[in-house]
């Protein structure tokens, strides 16, 4: 009890000593407080959404209408890439390498697991802040200056990397390669060294904060869904980042310092090159290596929010809470031996591919877990439809319609006919990118009043939702069928093809979808923006749930509670039990007279 008095007083003089001493630069921008970091974050990550989403119109545009003149290809990419409106292909490859790169590093991994792990894991196990303020600080502002360097690489005169977000070499080795190989590909390389360093020290904040600071009665088998998919997520990341950044460290050095780590036997215009004994297929290992958990590592996070938002809003406990944790366990582990099915048709020995087969539909099954137990609390709840339960509704259909497209994928003899094509694509943007999405506007929708302690406008958010979905859908369902039909990903131009004239009408559909849903997140904008100063003001347990966030008060203090840290006495999952009156049962009220403990 004294070491816990001492932390209350602690917390208090730190509350006090920031009462009198704050300036906006100390609360707004180098701030130590998980709340104001998550909100940095969260803001950071929609710019960089915009701009992602925003190339990838672009190049939409592009394949839909090759060839055609387009005014904003000139005033957005210059007389050098759209000489008279006319999109280059060399740009073309660097819009889709950076739109990649942006999406999965910057939006889905640091928006969405930087937002709301930061926001949440003190919240949700009763913690004055993170292990380490000054720490968590420093990896939002590495993660803002590898944003910062990421964006510079677009206004180098030879332009930005070209090589793929995987920038697998030689193409990303040898500077002479392509125009998008030289400066622009340093600053990629440069930017990500940043980035994983960022990554790395948040992913340590968060272990040792979830071990180290539950309050009193917070076993580990107390903790919302959301925590444990946080924890193991950055369990996943120190574990695989560290060989992303060796990958980007020997590049460099074959880029800069004659070695050849993956350089081997190079002719380029007929000059022969003095590099030997390397390997791009050992670069293509290090970075699928962390390539596939990054996958988890973005998804997870989504997976956390979703259960948690689907048993508030289904008022039933979460079905199967040890199998959920489980199911994480297992996807954790087994997403670091999976790697190699991005690999099938790299000369891989044909056995080595069954292993990797067989891990890879071995991952099927924690993920199916997950899915049904999700349908299993929707089934006869006393379902609210607001925003956040549509989009986490929305997140379970597109997993499972992604997901069913990956068994093809992970099968060595089938892979062969759709790799490297539209079908590629349409897999892994249904079950990460959009399914991330849907998580992350899910997780804002319920809990922005938490943050800003305003509600958002339920009728944009309706608005937003539908028009999300089908548009969603309306880009990635056809994408399938091209894909099978045999059309490349990352051509400038498939008309060069009559082979692929009859699929260009699939093609405009497509990117009517594309323009439409990227219109219409505009309506989210709005709502977000406006609501933190006009929003409705927020009650402090709008939601009527049972985690602990909810005790805390509406107004943001250091220290998150003004008094003592609330003890918990029951699992975060305590809705409609029969022992009380009301639905909801928070975690810090104590159990009645002969309750017994809920089994989950």
């Amino acid at each position: 009890m004294s070491a816990e008095a001492h932390d209350h007083d602690h917390g208090h003089d730190h509350e006090h000593e920031h009462h009198h001493k704050d300036t906006f630069i100390t609360k707004y921008i180098f701030s130590i407080d998980h709340k104001m970091i998550a909100k940095q974050y969260l803001i950071t990550g929609i710019i960089m959404g915009i701009i992602g989403i925003a190339m990838s119109l672009l190049f939409r545009m592009q394949l839909a209408w090759p060839e055609e003149s387009f005014k904003i290809f000139n005033v957005l990419l210059g007389d050098k890439f759209a000489p008279d409106g006319v999109m280059a292909n060399d740009i073309y490859l660097a819009l889709v390498t950076i739109h990649g790169t942006i999406m999965v590093f910057f939006v889905l991994t640091a928006g969405l697991s930087g937002t709301f792990s930061n926001l949440l894991i003190p919240l949700q196990i009763g913690a004055r802040d993170m292990a380490s303020g000054f720490m968590n600080m420093i990896s939002y502002w590495l993660f803002f200056l590898s944003a910062v360097v990421m964006l510079c690489s677009l206004f180098v005169e030879a332009g930005p990397a070209s090589a793929g977000w995987t920038i697998y070499p030689p193409l990303s080795a040898l500077p002479q390669a392509i125009p998008g190989s030289g400066t622009g590909m340093t600053l990629w390389l440069v930017s990500m060294a940043i980035f994983i360093a960022s990554s790395l020290m948040g992913s340590l904040n968060y272990i040792v904060t979830v071990l180290n600071l539950r309050t009193k009665g917070m076993s580990m088998t107390r903790l919302p869904l959301t925590i444990w998919t946080f924890f193991v997520t950055a369990i996943i990341g120190v574990i695989s980042f560290p060989v992303l950044l060796s990958a980007a460290l020997l590049l460099i050095f074959d880029r800069s310092f004659g070695t050849s780590f993956f350089l081997s036997d190079i002719y380029i215009a007929g000059e022969v090159l003095h590099y030997q004994g390397g390997s791009p297929v050992l670069f293509e290992h290090l970075f699928w290596f962390l390539g596939h958990p990054e996958v988890y590592i973005v998804i997870l996070p989504a997976m956390g929010l979703v259960s948690e938002i689907m048993a508030t809003n289904s008022r039933k406990p979460i079905f199967g809470y040890r199998a959920m944790i489980m199911s994480v366990l297992a996807i954790a582990f087994l997403s670091t031996i999976v790697w190699g099915h991005h690999m099938f048709i790299s000369g891989m020995n044909p056995f080595l591919g069954s292993v990797f087969t067989f891990t890879t539909l071995l991952i099927a099954i924690p993920s199916a877990v997950k899915a049904f137990n999700w349908i299993t609390t929707l089934w006869k709840g006393n379902l609210q439809f607001n925003p956040a339960m549509l989009f986490s509704i929305g997140m379970v259909s597109t997993f499972i319609t992604g997901g069913l497209t990956g068994i093809i994928l992970g099968d060595s003899t089938l892979d062969i006919n759709v790799h490297d094509t539209y079908f590629v694509i349409a897999h892994f943007h249904l079950v990460m990118g959009i399914s991330a999405l849907y998580g992350m506007f899910a997780g804002i929708y319920h809990w922005f009043p938490k943050m800003y302690g305003r509600m958002l406008n339920k009728n944009l958010g309706y608005i937003h939702f539908w028009i999300t979905a089908v548009c969603a859908y309306g880009v990635f369902f056809p994408m399938h069928f091209i894909g099978l039909a045999g059309l490349p990903r990352r051509y400038y131009t498939n008309t060069n093809f009559p082979l692929f004239d009859d699929l260009q009408n699939v093609n405009v559909l497509i990117t009517t979808f594309a323009l439409v849903g990227g219109a219409f997140q505009l309506v989210f904008l709005y709502n977000f923006f406006s609501s933190i100063f006009y929003g409705k003001k927020a009650v402090q347990n709008p939601w009527r749930s049972t985690t602990l966030e909810w005790t805390t008060p509406v107004e943001h203090i250091h220290g998150n509670w003004p008094g003592e840290i609330p003890h918990v006495y029951r699992w975060p999952y305590d809705y409609s039990n029969p022992n009380h009156d009301v639905d909801f049962v928070p975690q810090n009220v104590p159990m009645k007279e002969g309750e017994q403990v809920l089994h989950h």
